[in-house]
């Protein structure tokens, strides 16, 4: 388990993060979520000992990083892509650091084959892709086979086959009772992966909670199709309902809020033709964007 409690940094009159208190769960994938800017970054380095907090900390199992014994054996960490040797092998890489996450040769050959590396732990790793380097380092993080991941937007660099694989390992690794918190600034992306979502904006805490529940919250959203569009708004704006000019599509007024029913009786008899009407919801994404509208700060 890892809690935040009270997380406080400020650069001058800066304020990156802002009182910030949540918890990340074993078991679950927890994705940590926000605009960039939004203090995500640097929440993560307080958390790990790498910025020191004006005020709060972070508690890993109860105590805080810098206290850990041998902490690459409790806390796996993804953060600034990893400077790799060029002229080093994918394994001789792995070996060099073995021995500070009590590991010897056969655990970095396992955990390369983890990571879709074990046909390449011979090669050089100035060969290989931004993706494979990113795989590497992840290797290298599981390497002291840690009960607790933070990985800081770990997809970069991977193709959407690479984005599927991260998708599995971290779902298996969550169901082998490990705790893991991903950040990332894109909700769609962590949509089919996290159970959790804490998001921020500003440094603050804006939502903490289960992503089946975030997802309840979406509004609901009528398309109406007419020939008189600025009659349609007018007639939402009238009633006090939102709209969307749904990407510039001619004809086409998006209305959220209203059930289908209303809008079409509100419609037709205020003598605007009605060529079709749908019924949907908006997507995670602007759920997002409304919680997190108008934020900014430091990443």
């Amino acid at each position: 388990m890892i809690h935040f409690e009270n997380l406080t940094k400020r650069y001058g009159s800066l304020t990156a993060v802002d009182d910030l208190s949540f918890t990340v769960h074993p078991g679950k994938v927890t994705g940590f979520l926000g605009p960039n800017g939004a203090g995500k970054t640097t929440t993560m380095r307080m958390a790990t000992s790498l910025v020191r907090p004006d005020a709060g900390q972070a508690l890993f199992d109860g105590r805080a990083y810098r206290n850990l014994k041998n902490p690459l054996t409790k806390v796996g960490v993804v953060m600034e892509p990893t400077v790799f040797h060029p002229g080093r092998t994918a394994l001789d890489h792995l070996l060099t650091l073995a021995p500070y996450a009590r590991a010897d040769k056969r655990r970095c050959l396992k955990v390369l084959r983890m990571v879709g590396l074990g046909e390449v732990a011979d090669k050089r790793v100035g060969q290989f892709s931004l993706g494979m380097r990113g795989r590497l380092n992840l290797a290298a993080t599981l390497l002291g086979d840690p009960g607790i991941l933070l990985l800081d937007e770990p997809v970069n660099g991977l193709d959407p086959e690479g984005i599927r694989w991260m998708r599995g390992l971290l779902r298996s690794l969550a169901d082998q009772g490990r705790t893991i918190l991903i950040s990332s600034h894109l909700l769609t992306e962590m949509q089919q992966t996290v159970d959790e979502v804490v998001i921020i904006a500003h440094g603050k805490l804006v939502y903490e909670g289960s992503l089946a529940f975030l997802e309840q919250s979406r509004t609901a959203v009528v398309s109406v199709q007419t020939p008189d569009p600025g009659a349609v708004v007018a007639l939402a704006a009238a009633r006090g309902w939102k709209t969307d000019d749904a990407g510039g599509r001619p004809g086409l007024v998006m209305i959220e809020g209203p059930a289908p029913s209303e809008v079409a009786v509100a419609v037709v008899g205020a003598g605007i033709q009605l060529d079709g009407l749908a019924a949907g919801s908006t997507d995670l994404e602007s759920v997002f964007l409304a919680l997190t509208e108008g934020e900014g700060g430091a990443r």
